[in-house]
């Protein structure tokens, strides 16, 4: 996985280059940046599928996590799932710690306990661990940026005091890094097409790699409300105890409050999430699928679920930012991602205009995307990303541009997301809403200083 834009590391890479081939360098990184900039030029590869050299890593480091350990999988609604469980256990009074990836401005996010950002001297410390297990044998074992971090964080909790472990997976499943860790419980959240350069072309493979984090005699909780064959088959032959939406929960509600009910379980009267979105009570039933499938483990209460939906936030998803205009943030990149969105924002009601900053991975599946928010867009601003896998925004224009009939629209394209926010800020009316979409670097580019509050050209000059 590659590593976000606000690392500030141009000057470590420069500084680590020449430590690249040296038996250890464990003593010779002075902070995080540079550690992070030393891990991209470990391996030729930004993803190289396979768990062989990450096992033997953590096995030199004989790696483990000393507490329950619940595994996040799927296309979208992975990380909404991990901030959920958290809010709701750490509400319960449990020690929590979650990895999740990748990260909007600070390497930092990647991993919280108790529901803070971890602090960088225990990731450095993290990283020299690893660098040491990785060159101790006869030949330095290569490991990618995503590896490498990931022993790291791994390596973090295990020092800490925790009652759970709440592991989201970088993408796929069964080859993922996070995978050489023995769930209690997996959660395989919805499944669509996404990576498929690495995870396969169609809905049935790509199940059976998320399928991979399934273990024998444990619960996995499908929330997808269709699921893959490829998923309940593997369930069914791994002797996995499938919690499967519809059959083994399912949820009902009305406009103000919902419930859940599932295997002696059941829950009512709750107030929907406050991460907002209609898509969310899909991965709240999982969540609570979740918990009761481990209540022996991690009992948790009625009022610790209640408050915990209550007050669980996650930056970036569906991110409504009061003021004028109004701001929505959202980290959608992929063609099921977007039409979540798109539904979202038809349920906020009406907006003269809307401006849409957008930057995206060149791999991306650009078509599907652009065609199902083209009718919610009345101003484009395409951006270039720091990265080089992002698709430049003149690229993004020149897809739009092939695809759209309608005459009334505006798109132009800029160096960086912050620049387009700032054009877009310049020519939106009070009641208008600017959207920042398309990938984590677009949204992280705009957080750069913190969450902006919007007060448009129109307010100040008034």
């Amino acid at each position: 996985m590659a590593s976000n834009q606000a690392d500030g590391r141009d000057d470590a890479t420069v500084r680590v280059k020449a430590f690249v081939g040296l038996r250890d360098n464990s003593q010779l990184m002075k902070n995080l940046s540079e550690w992070l900039a030393y891990c991209e030029q470990l391996h030729p590869k930004n993803i190289d599928m396979g768990l062989d050299r990450v096992h033997q890593v953590a096995q030199r480091m004989d790696l483990h996590l000393p507490c329950t350990v619940i595994t996040v999988a799927g296309t979208n609604g992975k990380g909404s799932t991990c901030a959920m469980l958290e809010s709701i256990l750490m509400q319960a009074g449990y020690r929590t710690a979650v990895y999740s990836s990748p990260h909007l401005v600070d390497f930092e996010e990647r991993l919280r306990l108790q529901g803070q950002n971890v602090a960088s001297d225990a990731l450095t410390q993290g990283f020299a661990r690893v660098e040491a297990a990785r060159t101790a044998g006869p030949e330095p074992v290569s490991l990618t940026y995503f590896e490498f971090s990931t022993l790291a964080i791994l390596d973090v909790m295990r020092a800490q005091p925790l009652d759970v472990a709440i592991l989201e997976v970088g993408m796929g499943g069964r080859l993922d890094a996070v995978n050489i860790i023995d769930a209690d419980c997996a959660v395989i959240t919805s499944i669509d097409l996404d990576h498929m350069e690495f995870l396969g072309t169609d809905r049935e493979t790509i199940g059976f790699e998320k399928a991979g984090i399934m273990r024998t005699g444990r619960p996995v909780v499908v929330s997808d409300p269709v699921p893959p064959q490829s998923v309940l088959d593997h369930a069914l032959e791994i002797g996995a105890d499938l919690w499967r939406v519809g059959r083994d929960f399912n949820t009902r509600g009305d406009p103000q409050q919902w419930e859940w009910a599932g295997r002696g379980r059941r829950y009512s009267g709750l107030a929907y999430p406050a991460l907002r979105g209609a898509n969310q009570l899909v991965n709240a039933a999982g969540v609570l699928a979740a918990l009761t499938a481990l209540r022996d483990q991690l009992p948790v209460t009625a009022q610790a679920i209640r408050n915990g939906l209550a007050m669980v936030e996650f930056a970036g998803r569906f991110q409504i930012i009061p003021g004028s205009p109004s701001l929505v943030l959202d980290v959608a990149h992929n063609p099921h991602s977007v039409a979540a969105l798109a539904a979202n924002l038809d349920a906020m009601g009406f907006f003269p205009r809307t401006h849409a900053v957008f930057g995206a991975m060149a791999d991306k599946d650009l078509a599907p995307m652009l065609a199902r928010m083209n009718p919610l867009v009345e101003c484009w601003y395409f951006t270039d990303l720091p990265t080089a896998r992002a698709a430049t925004g003149v690229h993004l224009m020149q897809a739009w541009q092939a695809q759209n009939t309608r005459k009334d629209l505006i798109a132009k394209a800029f160096l960086d997301p912050q620049s387009a926010l700032q054009e877009a800020l310049g020519c939106a009316d009070p009641a208008d809403r600017i959207l920042v979409f398309g990938s984590f670097y677009t949204v992280g580019g705009v957080l750069q200083q913190g969450i902006p509050r919007l007060s448009g050209a129109h307010l100040a000059s008034s």
